[in-house]
């Protein structure tokens, strides 16, 4: 065991009340509560867990796991929210003894490590609704990476501060699916009735923030609060703006605009008194990243305190590889909100004017930009769309669509449509008005188009937020019934036909509708769950 020196009175004083006996845990360890960023890139260095790069983010590498692990995430199947949980693919049900099993054995596998690493943090900007959180780590490294991602209460906090949820993280220890029940020996196991998470076999981050995510988006509602998962921002008069989107379509990107406040980039909470974020940091993706294209992520990436993630360093000057993907091409960068120059402090903004709903699509048929109807919203918030590309992954030849309801499928735990209800209400309630924004391709699919270009998309989004498409003129396309302007200002106009910027309109009439039908397809799991106007929104070809 490393030899400690004693904490200082000022070290104690960051230690809480409640002791790890809440979480069932007797390290014979040394214990390290809520240590800052220093403290924890110096003990993450002394560890060995990483390497600094040459301006001194620690970078952090997790293979075999490079992204989450959806197949091995579990809901225990208990009396309290059994009739709550949408059981199936996404929330597969564990029985209480075979996680009492589980618990034990990491409670064990966390009291015989040299160190642990506790973080006492908040999910949730707003008071009313925060959700006080205890992860507890071997790793300082991880340990940092929650610091940076959740809410960091005040000093005079901690002595005080009593966990209403645990997370376990043992990234070493491997489950046994005969014993605990899992698929492998990876797990992610959600347990509402003891308010507990327990996460190990995989050293991937991300599945410490989305864990809470998940919890978020459970209590959440019983709350009343629409959770979320979106980026937000809000303007320099007041207007909130969100943006949905999955993973490569650039909620990350559009809504770090230096001309606007940044609320968070990844997860909200939608209440009676506006939106508020549920971390106090940023996860954005990192390959290829460069001072030109995104300049505030590539500033943060420059700053000590934030964690790279799967990144390549070169071995003579240890500078960042931005665009190798040797190790994965879901390379990472978590840092504090606050690093980002135009952050909003307190994390909360009013009722949204503008939303925005992102897609990446790889057919190259939808348009840059939409304006939806009510009905449309709910559509499209419950298909969730975005495209694969060839060559992303083994076996995808050519464009693969996928659909993840309300842009957070694999996180929902309650019915999709439990989350479009209230969406809809929101939306009569406060008037705020839906947009569809493609940043995919235009011109013909992946491999014969080409990606919108971020300059455009960002114009469309301005012109949106700025009310400038208010009195504009639209026509309807013909395959998926949107309303499309006709132009805007500083975007080239044959963008705003998709069918045009194709050489044979033919085969674009025929990717449309391949297109449309996937989304009919999709739409068919609803089943009587969605009402005929809903359904009806839909591509009309």
């Amino acid at each position: 065991m490393a030899t400690q020196t004693k904490p200082n009175a000022e070290v104690l004083e960051r230690q809480s009340k409640k002791g790890l006996e809440t979480q069932g845990l007797t390290p014979r360890g040394h214990v390290h509560w809520n240590l800052l960023a220093p403290e924890l890139v110096q003990s993450a260095v002394r560890r060995g867990e990483g390497a600094l790069a040459d301006i001194v983010p620690f970078v952090g590498v997790t293979s075999p796991h490079t992204g989450r692990s959806p197949n091995d995430k579990f809901v225990v199947r208990e009396p309290g929210s059994e009739s709550d949980v949408d059981w199936g693919k996404v929330n597969v049900a564990l029985e209480p003894a075979k996680f009492d099993a589980l618990l034990a054995d990491v409670q064990q596998y966390l009291n015989g490590v040299e160190e642990v690493f506790v973080q006492d943090l908040y999910a949730g900007a707003d008071p009313a609704h925060r959700l006080k959180v205890r992860y507890v780590t071997p790793n300082a490294w991880h340990s940092l990476f929650v610091r940076n991602m959740f809410i960091r209460p005040d000093f005079s906090d901690l002595p005080t501060f009593e966990p209403n949820f645990s997370v376990l993280h043992a990234p070493e220890f491997q489950a046994d699916p005969a014993k605990h029940g899992t698929r492998t020996g990876t797990f992610i196991v959600l347990n509402f009735a003891r308010r507990m998470i327990l996460i190990g076999g995989t050293r991937y981050a991300g599945e410490l923030k989305k864990s809470i995510f998940t919890v978020m988006n459970y209590l959440m509602p019983k709350s009343g609060v629409l959770s979320m998962h979106c980026s937000a921002n809000i303007g320099r008069d007041g207007d909130t703006a969100l943006f949905f989107g999955l993973s490569g379509t650039g909620k990350t990107t559009l809504s770090a605009d230096p001309e606007r406040g940044l609320i968070g980039d990844d997860e909200h909470g939608w209440s009676k008194e506006g939106v508020f974020n549920f971390e106090g940091g940023c996860y954005a993706k990192v390959i290829n990243l460069s001072p030109e294209g995104e300049p505030d992520i590539y500033a943060t990436t420059q700053m000590f305190g934030t964690v790279l993630e799967n990144v390549v360093l070169d071995p003579m000057t240890r500078k960042v590889r931005f665009g190798d993907q040797s190790i994965t091409e879901n390379t990472r960068a978590s840092y504090p909100l606050h690093y980002i120059r135009n952050y909003v402090p307190g994390g909360r903004g009013g009722h949204p004017k503008n939303i925005v709903f992102l897609t990446a699509d790889a057919f190259g048929v939808l348009p840059p930009i939409a304006r939806l109807t009510r009905d449309q919203a709910m559509y499209y918030f419950l298909s969730g769309y975005t495209a694969k590309v060839a060559g992303t992954e083994r076996g995808v030849t050519e464009p693969q669509a996928t659909f993840s309801s309300c842009f957070g499928g694999v996180f929902l735990v309650w019915h999709p449509t439990k989350y479009a209800e209230m969406l809809g209400q929101l939306l009569d309630e406060h008037g705020s008005r839906v947009w569809l924004v493609n940043t995919g391709w235009t011109g013909g699919p992946y491999g014969a188009g080409h990606r919108m270009k971020l300059a455009h998309t960002r114009t469309m989004v301005r012109a949106v937020l700025a009310g400038q498409l208010d009195a504009a003129q639209y026509a309807t396309d013909a395959h998926f019934g949107l309303s499309v302007p006709k132009s805007i200002p500083g975007v080239p106009a044959e963008l705003m036909t998709p069918r045009a910027t194709w050489k044979d309109g033919a085969a674009y009439d025929a990717q449309a509708k391949k297109l449309a039908g996937m989304f009919a397809k999709n739409f068919e799991k609803f089943g009587t769950h969605v009402s005929d106007a809903i359904r009806s929104a839909g591509p009309t070809s």
